[in-house]
């Protein structure tokens, strides 16, 4: 056994639950991640009475709630249940759009050289953020939401998961249009962009821990830069020209598209400063809201 628990010997794994907080019976399925900061956490609660002597005489541990990041390389087929969490909604065989269904999850952190298994219930995608640009995998950051934690010897198990080669900036395609029209390919430098439920848990009087998680709205927001060669761009902006934008990426089999749709975005910035004396770069900031036609804000679609 090591002395102390290192990274490289850390695993993270899940199972669907089926009830909210409750781990069901079967095998977890590991996840391929780049860190994760997946923490208990509770609130204080101290005394409020004033002592002579200026010191505290009490502070209790108040209301429970589990949460943190996993950053990952966004892979064909690894993430999709984590992408429905996100999207509350199910696959419709090959096309997710924004729902109002709950995924929760079990998942297990797993110091597996010291024998010591923090197990995290009730954990769903609060957000989530993508990053796409050159020369660098497509990485994305789910941030978990969830209802409480326990630490044990004894680990869940674990089936490995098939682990597709993750996606890159350079399998994949930029398109911008006006909505309802066709779209063409724009020449941009990058993407960023999140989808924000802002779950967070309900707590009642009798229980430390919540019994559900509220959730807002679906909140999709972005950013793309891209070089400054006319005035196209920036009169979508200047013009509030409603614009449909697809972004779609792949891994170098050029088998496993994944398309990320945004049928009606808002362009809300075209700022092009002189950085110095290479090429200018336009920002473009971006809310999508939701279309009648498409009957979503964002739309992703996956290979058969």
């Amino acid at each position: 056994m090591a002395c102390f628990s290192q990274g490289s010997r850390s695993g993270l794994s899940y199972i669907v639950e089926s009830d909210f907080g409750t781990t069901p019976a079967g095998n977890f399925t590991a996840i391929p991640f780049n860190t994760h900061s997946l923490n208990l956490t509770k609130d204080r609660v101290t005394g409020n009475e004033i002592q002579p002597d200026r010191m505290l005489r009490v502070d209790r541990h108040g209301n429970r709630q589990a949460g943190g990041d996993i950053a990952v390389d966004l892979r064909d087929g690894n993430f999709d249940p984590f992408l429905e969490s996100t999207l509350q909604n199910a696959w419709a065989t090959t096309s997710l759009k924004v729902g109002s269904t709950p995924k929760y999850f079990s998942i297990e952190d797993a110091a597996q050289d010291i024998d010591q298994f923090r197990l995290f219930t009730g954990m769903a995608v609060s957000s989530a953020s993508f990053s796409i640009a050159p020369n660098q995998m497509v990485t994305t950051t789910f941030s978990m939401v969830g209802k409480d934690m326990t630490i044990s010897g004894t680990g869940q198990t674990v089936d490995a998961a098939t682990i597709s080669q993750p996606f890159d900036a350079y399998s994949g395609d930029v398109n911008i249009g006006n909505v309802g029209n066709a779209t063409t390919s724009v020449p941009i430098t990058s993407i960023d962009f999140s989808i924000d439920n802002a779950m967070a848990p309900t707590f009642v009087v009798g229980d430390d821990s919540a019994p559900c998680l509220e959730t807002g709205m679906a909140t999709v927001e972005g950013t793309f830069t891209a070089y400054f060669k006319d005035d196209a761009l920036i009169n979508r902006f200047i013009n509030e020209t409603e614009t449909a934008l697809n972004v779609s990426v792949d891994d170098p089999t050029g088998a496993n598209t994944y398309t990320f749709s945004f049928p009606k975005i808002k362009i809300n910035g075209a700022d092009v400063p002189v950085e110095g004396q290479t090429s200018r770069i336009i920002t473009l900031p971006f809310v999508a809201l939701f279309d009648a036609t498409a009957e979503t804000n964002i739309e992703i679609t996956r290979p058969a």
